[in-house]
């Protein structure tokens, strides 16, 4: 029976609702397209003080990191929705705070992304009239949305574009009907390479920052990595030992602290928070519990995983006006109390601690850990091993 295909589209727009997409029940029966496209437009220089005020500076001036869809697809096939985490042989991981912060140059630490969204043309001219000072006509509107023709004629008469929204859900790409998203391909990709080296295209000067820059344009000197299939990401993860995966990417050593900015790195103390990520009507759960080596801490069995009800998955299908700070004003909370629910150390580490978290892994999730149905001695038809030297 052939795959069902979808596409994906990387327009560069980080996001932090990924898990969205990877928690749907059928993800595993279809094989992903990812469409490239280039960045948008450079913007006009008079916004640059104003991207610098609002956080967004860093992430503007990520450039072209072209995708690499066999392994979205190898990790796709190991995101668990139950626990928000991929499973590999060596434990769980996933994209945290401190990834988004230090691979895409976005702040982490402020007000939940919430409020009202409004579904009529009279509320829009009313917002844009407010933002901008000039409203589109209907015309210049789909349903909820204004044409981004729209946006691209007034970018040379505007000085200030006052709010970018960025931290978009991807829950339309969990209906099996969807044939394409937007994503954070970007970030995807450059947690995977930064955290699995052996298998990452060579990066360029260590120096850079946002991190995700390290490969921008890699194919122009990793032409074979281009040719990667999704069997050599499977058997790559299958094969997959402890000293492979680094859990500590960016550790004194391994990345130079002062390539980070003082603007990013002064809120690394909620990165390991856990805590709800909230995007105005869609709800995930930042389960960092479950990740504390990727903070340097001992990791033990983790406690229940996390049900976030009726607000997980949450869509919008149609038009809708609702404020919604107030119907999930409970993770709303629990995200404004963060620093309460920053992981610790635990007051007496036990060196056995290790072994005991992966027998108990290994033994409830071991059945899903070896993906691979190519023979691990079998390097044919790898370009990374075919290459010449």
């Amino acid at each position: 029976m052939p795959r069902r295909r979808r596409r994906l589209r990387d327009v560069n727009r980080p996001e932090l609702h990924i898990a969205n997409y990877l928690d749907h029940p059928n993800y595993g029966s279809r094989m992903l397209q990812c469409d490239h496209y280039m960045p948008p437009d450079r913007y006009n220089p008079i916004v640059e003080g104003y991207l610098r005020d609002t956080g967004f500076y860093h992430v503007s001036q990520i450039g072209v990191v072209q995708c690499q869809s066999a392994l979205i697809n190898a990790l796709v096939e190991r995101w668990r929705p139950e626990t928000h985490t991929f499973h590999f042989p060596v434990g769980e991981c996933a994209v945290t705070l401190e990834d988004v912060a230090l691979i895409l140059g976005l702040p982490t630490n402020g007000l939940p992304v919430t409020g009202p969204t409004m579904s009529s043309y009279e509320a829009l001219e009313a917002e844009c009239l407010d933002q901008f000072g000039v409203a589109p006509l209907k015309k210049d509107c789909r349903g909820s949305f204004i044409k981004l023709v729209w946006f691209r004629a007034l970018k040379n008469r505007l000085v200030l574009v006052d709010e970018v929204q960025i931290h978009r859900s991807l829950c339309r790409a969990t209906r099996v009907d969807c044939k394409e998203i937007d994503g954070l391909l970007t970030l995807l990709l450059a947690w995977a390479w930064i955290r699995l080296p052996f298998i990452a295209p060579i990066p360029s000067n260590p120096q850079i920052f946002p991190i995700a820059n390290r490969w921008q344009n890699w194919e122009r000197e990793n032409r074979p990595y281009r040719y990667r299939n999704l069997e050599n990401y499977r058997r790559d993860l299958d094969l997959l030992q402890e000293g492979q995966f680094v859990w500590e990417p960016y550790a004194i050593g391994r990345t130079d602290p002062d390539v980070i900015p003082a603007d990013i790195r002064q809120h690394a103390a909620i990165w390991s928070a856990r805590v709800p990520l909230i995007s105005f009507e869609c709800i995930e759960w930042h389960a960092s519990d479950r990740l504390r080596r990727q903070f340097g801490l001992a990791q033990g069995v983790p406690d229940q995983e996390e049900d976030l009800g009726e607000a997980y998955g949450e869509v919008l299908t149609g038009p809708k006006n609702q404020d919604w700070s107030g119907t999930h004003s409970f993770w709303v909370m629990h995200w404004m109390n963060r620093y309460s629910h920053v992981l610790v150390e635990h007051i007496v580490p036990s060196h056995h601690q290790a072994s005991v978290y992966l027998q108990w892994y290994r033994g409830r999730y071991g059945d899903h850990l070896h993906l691979s149905q190519i023979d691990p001695e079998n390097q044919h038809g790898d370009p990374m091993h075919n290459q010449e030297n």
